[in-house]
């Protein structure tokens, strides 16, 4: 193949998206002859997209190179940009930091301001934005959308919109955000965006949603995406983000195993490419073991996660309470929460107020709650006014009102359910089951105390099950059950157990597999909240199951 022919192809694959393809026309038609500074600039991109980030550095620099000989100074200043971009999305800061040093002087040397300068204040917007100066990213932001507009760079104009959405979303205006989120994608999904500029955009628009706990636009932005990668089959950067907000919309829907499968995914591509993948992916993976009860687990993927550079709250708050480690939980989220921007203050709030509770701080709680409904009231979302009511009502039942907490409690609980969140939906419906008991309903605790038990059970959610066993052990001593929520198998193989008899020997007592013994001894444990065979055998006696 002749070096023009492997620029034709190499082209032609760039445009319809086939990296893959591109690199190979490309580098073919490189060792035949070499590449034009814009054919050299487009192998790097498609190395970069496939995961092959060292050898398309080195071609960008080579075609940043080629742009100087050929007089090129803009080009090769925007090639230094995205050098610099890439390498910070790398976390590798210094080199980033030399080439944005080396694109703003070429820039400087340009006769006319040109659309580089935009590009150029990226990182000085991002500087600003994670590094709790919000008013000012949103100035730089709007200055590189401004030079977006001016020059008619659609990248430029779409990743300035994205800024200064990200800017006012930290300032405490959703609404606005978002609404700037949904103009930059429009401009995505139109395929008016090139391809690095669109996978930056649509990954941080998702991230930002479930921020504003916007679920319903998070959804629909996941899709989008899902369906963006789903075309561009070897592309692996932004693959994995795309996965870990895969992970994070199961999680919330109660498909847990998917979420782990999703979760594996994206860890996978954090390491051939897709480095933004490595916190969504590991914390993620934490969240659900920490509701299934896998703890050490849990801290192992939070700790994998803070590999990122970003903590890992509230999950590992919300650990140390697993763990029954309150003051710390408590410190550590007030910690956290204080020197969080806005938007994400709100977000660790819900775990703040649980965390209050659980340390007898209801007045602390109580100001939680209140700074959620207040949120709710400015921005009344479905998962925000769930969270509200849910809080609020956590709340009431520790100030010992049960009438006002089994209100908020109910409308919180039917959101969840509109929204199709099962644990946090269960929650609440234990918490509802609370309020009957302080006023004196029985039937109607049980009766909740049942149905937030068969949820945790079902999704695996094993330290929830254990809590709500014993409240059903109360509500079944008050109506008089022997068995509680037992099965007539489970309650005959617990007689077993507590006679002294071995798996195997249950087993063969009563015509199962020792694998059948195990899992219904399992899910005895867990509808029970006990820890071992001992405490199991226990409880037989104490509640007349065994004479």
């Amino acid at each position: 193949m002749s070096a023009e022919t492997g620029i034709d192809k190499g082209r032609s694959a760039f445009r319809e998206h086939r990296w893959g393809d591109a690199s190979r026309s490309y580098a073919e038609a490189d060792r035949h002859g070499g590449l034009p500074a814009a054919d050299l600039e487009r192998l790097g991109t498609s190395g970069i997209l496939t995961g092959d980030i060292v050898a398309g550095l080195e071609t960008l620099t080579r075609a940043h190179e080629e742009y100087l000989v050929i007089g090129d100074v803009e080009s090769a200043a925007r090639c230094a940009g995205w050098m610099g971009m890439h390498l910070m999305f790398m976390g590798e800061r210094v080199r980033a930091g030399g080439w944005f040093a080396r694109g703003r002087r070429l820039a400087d040397e340009l006769a006319e301001p040109g659309a580089v300068q935009g590009l150029l204040l990226l990182p000085d917007g991002l500087g600003k934005l994670y590094g709790g100066d919000p008013a000012g990213a949103l100035e730089v932001f709007s200055r590189v959308a401004g030079y977006g507009q001016l020059f008619h760079d659609k990248d430029l104009s779409a990743l300035g919109l994205l800024g200064t959405g990200q800017a006012t979303l930290m300032l405490g205006h959703p609404d606005k955000g978002l609404a700037m989120f949904d103009e930059a994608m429009v401009a995505v999904t139109a395929g008016e965006v090139s391809p690095v500029p669109s996978g930056i955009i649509y990954c941080a628009v998702i991230g930002n949603c479930h921020l504003a706990f916007d679920l319903a636009r998070a959804l629909a932005w996941t899709t989008a995406l899902d369906r963006w990668c789903s075309e561009r089959p070897d592309m692996v950067p932004f693959s994995g983000q795309c996965q870990a907000h895969r992970a994070e919309l199961y999680r919330l829907h109660g498909a847990w195993a998917e979420a782990l499968e999703a979760a594996a995914v994206a860890q996978g591509y954090s390491t051939r490419g897709d480095p933004q993948a490595l916190y969504g992916g590991y914390y993620q993976q934490g969240e659900i073991q920490r509701l299934t009860g896998n703890l050490a687990g849990a801290e192992a993927s939070y700790r994998q996660a803070a590999e990122s550079g970003y903590e890992p709250q509230p999950g590992l708050a919300l650990l140390c309470l697993a763990r029954g480690e309150v003051q710390h939980a408590q410190s550590m989220i007030r910690r956290a929460i204080g020197v969080a921007d806005v938007a994400t203050r709100r977000h660790l709030l819900p775990a703040l107020v649980e965390i209050e509770l659980a340390a007898t701080a209801p007045e602390a709680a109580r100001r939680g709650a209140d700074e959620l409904g207040a949120f709710a009231r400015e921005c009344p979302m479905p998962m925000v006014r769930a969270l509200a009511g849910q809080a609020d009502g956590g709340v009431l039942l520790a100030e010992d009102d049960p009438v006002g907490a089994s209100q908020a409690l109910r409308q919180a609980w039917k959101l969840w359910l509109e929204l199709g969140v099962p644990y946090e939906a269960a929650r609440c419906r234990v918490l509802i089951g609370c309020a009957c008991r302080n006023l004196g309903d029985e039937p109607s605790a049980l009766m909740d105390f049942e149905a937030a038990h068969r949820e945790f059970l079902e999704l695996g959610a094993a330290p929830a099950a254990a809590w709500t066993g014993s409240l059903l052990r109360e509500a079944q001593g008050n109506s008089g059950g022997a068995d509680g929520p037992l099965t007539p198998r489970e309650a005959e193989v617990l007689r077993l157990v507590a006679s002294g008899m071995g798996n195997r020997a249950i087993a063969a007592e009563l015509y199962l597999s020792e694998k059948t013994v195990a899992r219904h001894l399992s899910n005895i444990f867990l509808k029970l909240g006990l820890p071992s065979r001992s405490a199991a055998t226990s409880y037989a006696y104490e509640h007349g199951i065994v004479s």
